[in-house]
């Protein structure tokens, strides 16, 4: 189906309450994601909403019980079917359906997130953190990096693949630093997403990790990864002036929010064990100025 042509399979009662349940699911498990998405005008909003259910149900899969190979495999076919216009009457699926008839989302980032989710059920098989930074990275990539590449042509951009690499640069940033927040959440689901070589490096056990000590080693590993999700959003900065409209204010806000993360979780000392770091809704509104400056101080690439 090509986006700009919109589907009939569903009346248009059914698909506002599809596209409603895809709101509330971004809502409910996004609140820093949902605070930039609206910032995009309606139609794009929708389709923002869609794209995260979308993902997110595939997330859900990878993460909760009773989920595994096949079930992914079921979700990767049903994600398949709404880009190509047809989707099943679940909501995430029209809603979906709708989104691609609308805008040119591109079905391989969609099948790099499912590589990226088959990686999750590895760690979840074998229980042993990521081997390298290397393999960090391309978790990073392929679970939200590749987000960018659907959010992109939502927005509209300039620069071609260029202003993609730079999308692609926010999401795994926004990705790294969702896992140093979680990283005690996530250790009680037997997973560890801390690459095995900076653990060794750092001098942090296994054990001390379940231990939940936060001890100067663990500090400076946290810094040290930390450093590096900065570095990824200073470089995926470099991209907003080629989005369109009002996406360009859009995903400023959210990876200005999604940075105050990591002061949040350096203001707790990195214990991320005990505490989560998170942006209140009030600071996220404080910081809209100068998200707002930022767009305008930088020339309009677009």
């Amino acid at each position: 189906m090509q986006h700009g042509q919109t589907p009939r399979c569903w009346t248009p009662e059914q698909l506002d309450a599809a596209l409603a349940h895809c709101q509330e699911q971004t809502r409910a498990h996004s609140k820093t994601f949902y605070f930039g998405s609206r910032f995009f005008p309606p139609a794009q909003r929708k389709a923002v909403w869609a794209v995260y259910a979308a993902c997110r149900r595939g997330d859900d899969i990878a993460d909760e019980p009773g989920g595994g190979e096949a079930a992914l495999t079921q979700w990767w076919q049903a994600t398949q079917a709404a880009l190509r216009g047809q989707g099943s009457l679940h909501p995430v699926d029209t809603a979906l359906s709708w989104a691609a008839s609308q805008f040119p989302l591109p079905e391989e980032a969609f099948h790099e997130l499912y590589l990226g989710l088959q990686m999750d059920l590895h760690l979840d098989a074998g229980g042993e953190p990521c081997r390298d930074f290397e393999e960090l990275e391309l978790y990073c990539r392929r679970v939200a990096g590749v987000i960018g590449f659907m959010i992109a042509p939502i927005s509209g951009y300039s620069g071609g693949e260029r202003t993609l690499n730079y999308a692609l640069k926010l999401g795994q940033a926004m990705q790294l630093t969702n896992i140093l927040r979680d990283v005690g959440e996530d250790l009680a689901r037997g997973r560890i997403y801390l690459p095995q070589t900076l653990l060794a490096r750092h001098g942090v056990t296994r054990a001390a990790l379940e231990a939940g000590r936060v001890t100067p080693p663990y500090r400076a590993l946290m810094a040290e990864l930390s450093g590096q999700a900065r570095a990824w959003y200073r470089e995926g900065r470099a991209g907003l002036p080629y989005l369109h409209g009002s996406g360009r204010l859009a995903v400023t806000a959210a990876a200005r929010a999604y940075e105050g993360i990591l002061d949040a979780l350096e203001a707790n000392d990195y214990d991320n064990f005990r505490r989560r770091a998170q942006v209140s809704g009030t600071r996220k509104l404080l910081m809209l100025p100068g998200a707002w400056w930022e767009v305008r101080s930088r020339p309009n690439l677009a």
